[in-house]
């Protein structure tokens, strides 16, 4: 899409939505790959954004508890029935970085320092948004799934990858907002993969991963493996894009200084 284009995109939805928006700060594109006017879409839909994101949490939540369909008993079953309720948060990885980037969105807004959760954000789009379509596209497949939602989850954790790229326009990039998202994320991916806790491993069940019974699949195929060092490669690649981030936010801070 040209320029032009997507300069009257903007200016269509600023009609609507006219609150001001950061100003760009010119940073390199292997840090802010998405085009300015679709930076600037995204902010000033932020609120819409954001509620898009929770309910995706709400979602993913639903996903992970067996797509129940009615309120008889039990009302959670799949990979979150199979666990105890103390490893919830380490399971549902994909609702839990919608909820943080829909949480991120709202906190600019309302103008509240919110570094850490903004680095979380950050590392959850691009390490989810980029794992989802990996697992389904090359390890899973689309067997055993309805097409709908095989496309779904594949689009949609895409969309979040994009997500991410917003989050420069208004953070800071603190060092030790980083230490807070690589320690979580980092954290993630050793009980998921490495040192199982509290009954693990609890990463995403995968349909690549022949069943076992009881809730429980055979975590020596190689699938596994491939998974689990998509999920590293990832943690490393959030970790660069948010330092380097950081270094080009102040390299444009000394260059406006003189």
């Amino acid at each position: 899409m040209s320029a032009g284009v997507g300069q009257r995109i903007d200016g269509v939805v600023a009609r609507y939505f006219d609150r001001p928006v950061p100003d760009s700060r010119g940073l390199p594109r292997y840090v802010a790959p998405l085009p300015e006017w679709l930076e600037n879409v995204g902010l000033r839909l932020a609120w819409p954004i954001a509620l898009v994101n929770l309910v995706g949490t709400l979602f993913g939540f639903w996903y992970y508890a067996g797509q129940p369909f009615d309120l008889a008993p039990p009302l959670v079953e799949g990979q979150l029935g199979a666990a105890p309720l103390a490893a919830y948060p380490l399971i549902p990885d994909s609702p839990v970085a919608t909820m943080f980037i829909g949480l991120s969105l709202i906190a600019w807004r309302l103008d509240l320092d919110a570094g850490p959760l903004h680095m979380l954000a950050f590392f959850g789009c691009i390490k989810l948004g980029l794992w989802t379509p990996y697992v389904q596209l090359v390890l899973n497949g689309s067997a055993g799934i309805a097409p709908w939602l095989y496309w779904f989850l594949i689009l949609s954790h895409a969309a979040m990858a994009a997500e991410a790229f917003l989050i420069h326009r208004y953070a800071s990039f603190s060092v030790g907002s980083v230490a807070v998202a690589l320690a979580w994320y980092g954290f993630n991916d050793v009980v998921d993969y490495f040192w199982p806790v509290l009954e693990g491993p609890h990463h995403t069940w995968l349909r690549a991963e022949p069943y076992l019974s009881a809730g429980t699949f055979d975590h020596s195929v190689l699938a596994h493996d491939l998974a689990a060092a998509w999920a590293v490669v990832l943690t490393f690649l959030a970790v660069f894009f948010a330092l380097a981030t950081r270094v080009a936010i102040l390299q444009s801070r000394i260059a406006g200084a003189d």
